[in-house]
């Protein structure tokens, strides 16, 4: 039985009642079966970049490719809220397209909201998409795009000062109106505060169990990328191993014969063929 429609307003209301979840999604089939499990919210990630486009950095990504992705999965979704997690080049190269950018997310690709990684003006770019009308989750912490000015892809908040600083871009994200707020590779105390001073929730990737909710890029939890996984993931199915055997157990039967077998064979009546043969004879 279907359920409603999950709004904004219902992910800002679980924050002290329920835990919130969350997972990637970049097709149709995938984001399907994600929404039929009852997942609150599906972020078109542009973790795209690395996990479906082999790519190294998530910078690797524009618009096209993730409008291209975000129709996909939106028209599969009939429950859960969906985001679109804006592209480095459509708000950090040049804020002043951001809301130009976000605004397509909404009205091309048909997403519920859109996602933004703190960076140096992240708070002006956020305040003009809010003000246009489109619900904002902010992201910080662990920043992919500009992990390079972070150091590398490492834990933030591990000194005093800079959980300080992570504290404030919350507080002042909060203030500017984002609906709910992703914490990446943050200390688990550091994102137990953060998530107890804010009134929205907040969502964990690598942030402890005291956040409001989780996220994780789904194909690292079902086991389908490889290449790396991060130690805040747990792969709950691991399914490149079983693509894997199953490629390989197709090739054996084609080799062999037996496949396709009668059951996954067409066939014409007889006295039809009887009656091509003739046709040819003739």
């Amino acid at each position: 039985m279907d359920t409603q429609k999950v709004t904004v307003s219902d992910i800002r209301n679980a924050k002290n009642n329920r835990k919130l979840t969350m997972l990637t999604a970049y097709d149709y089939p995938l984001a399907s079966l994600i929404d039929r499990a009852g997942i609150d919210m599906i972020l078109v990630g542009d973790s795209v970049a690395n996990v479906v486009l082999g790519l190294e950095s998530t910078t690797q990504v524009g618009m096209h490719e993730m409008l291209h992705h975000a129709k996909a999965a939106s028209r599969a979704v009939k429950n859960a809220l969906v985001i679109g997690d804006m592209p480095y080049e459509s708000y950090q190269v040049n804020p002043h397209e951001s809301v130009k950018n976000a605004q397509r997310f909404i009205d091309e690709a048909k997403c519920d909201a859109v996602k933004l990684e703190w960076f140096d003006q992240c708070l002006e770019v956020t305040k003009e998409i809010i003000k246009a009308g489109i619900s904002v989750m902010g992201h910080i912490g662990l920043t992919p795009q500009t992990a390079d000015k972070l150091g590398g892809f490492k834990v933030q908040g591990k000194d005093a000062e800079a959980a300080q600083r992570l504290i404030k871009q919350a507080l002042d994200l909060e203030k500017l109106g984002c609906f709910s707020l992703v914490l990446e590779c943050v200390p688990d105390k550091i994102a137990e505060i953060i998530t107890k001073k804010l009134k929205i929730p907040t969502i964990g990737i690598g942030a402890g169990a005291g956040c409001d909710g989780q996220v994780l890029v789904s194909y690292d939890m079902l086991g389908l990328f490889e290449r790396f996984t991060p130690r805040f993931v747990k792969k709950y199915v691991n399914l490149s191993e079983q693509i894997l055997n199953a490629v390989k157990t197709y090739k054996q039967e084609v080799v062999s014969g037996a496949f396709p077998a009668k059951e996954h064979t067409f066939s014409i009546k007889e006295e039809e063929l009887e009656k091509l043969k003739g046709e040819k004879n003739g």
